[in-house]
C-alpha cells in the first residue's frame, strides 16, 4: 500500500471507478474508499479532472511498472509459440485480480478519453510500450510490415480482453494461437 497520500488517493480511484464506473467516481467515494475524513479527496485532487487525469497517470505507471517487470521476466520470444505463451499470461494478468481491476478502469478512461483529449495524451505511453515489445518481435523474424502486423494483433488481443472482461470468460491459449497466426499470415 502506497504511503504517499496523493498515490493512496489515485490508487482508490481505479477502484472506485473498476467498481462502480464513471458516474460513481466521486471525490466522497474515493474519501470512503480509504477510510478518510470527507473533503480529504478534495483537497488534494480540487476538480473531478483533476482526480481523474492522476487516476490516469496512475494507470499508465502501473502499466509501464509491469510491462517493465514482465520484460525483465522474460526474454524476447524466438518463436511463435513463445510469443503465444507471453501473450496468454499477458491477457491472464489483465482479467484476473489486480489487473482485471485496472483493465476495467483503464477502459472507463479510453472512452472518457473521447470526451476530454488530455486523457488520451496521457494513455499515450502505455500503448507505445505494448507496441514495441511486439512490433521488436515481428521485425527480428524478418516482417518488413511488423508495424502493421503489430496493430493488428494488439488490436485483437485488446478486443479479447474487453470482450471477456463484459461476458466474464476466460481466454485459452488456443485463442491466442488463433491471433497470432493470423497476425503472422
Amino acid at each position: 500500500m502506497p504511503t504517499d497520500r496523493r498515490t493512496l488517493l489515485a490508487d482508490a480511484a481505479i477502484d472506485v471507478l473498476a467498481r462502480e464506473g464513471m458516474r460513481g467516481l466521486t471525490h466522497r467515494a474515493v474519501d470512503r474508499a480509504v477510510n478518510l475524513p470527507p473533503g480529504t479527496t478534495s483537497a488534494y485532487y480540487r476538480t473531478r479532472q483533476a482526480l481523474l487525469t492522476a487516476l490516469v497517470r496512475r494507470l499508465v505507471a502501473l502499466d509501464q511498472a509491469e510491462l517493465q517487470a514482465i520484460g525483465q521476466r522474460t526474454p524476447v520470444p524466438r518463436n511463435a509459440e513463445e510469443l503465444v505463451a507471453g501473450l496468454a499470461a499477458f491477457v491472464e494478468l489483465r482479467l484476473t485480480g489486480e489487473g482485471r481491476r485496472r483493465s476495467l478502469a483503464r477502459y472507463a478512461c479510453a472512452l472518457e478519453s473521447v470526451r476530454h483529449p488530455e486523457l488520451r495524451e496521457i494513455l499515450v505511453p502505455r500503448e507505445n510500450a505494448a507496441r514495441q515489445v511486439a512490433q521488436d518481435f515481428l521485425a527480428a523474424r524478418g516482417y518488413a510490415d511488423a508495424g502493421e502486423r503489430t496493430i493488428t494483433l494488439l488490436v485483437c488481443v485488446d478486443g479479447l480482453v474487453f470482450d471477456r472482461l463484459v461476458s466474464g470468460g476466460g481466454v485459452s491459449e488456443a485463442e491466442i494461437r488463433g491471433l497470432v497466426a493470423a497476425a503472422l499470415r
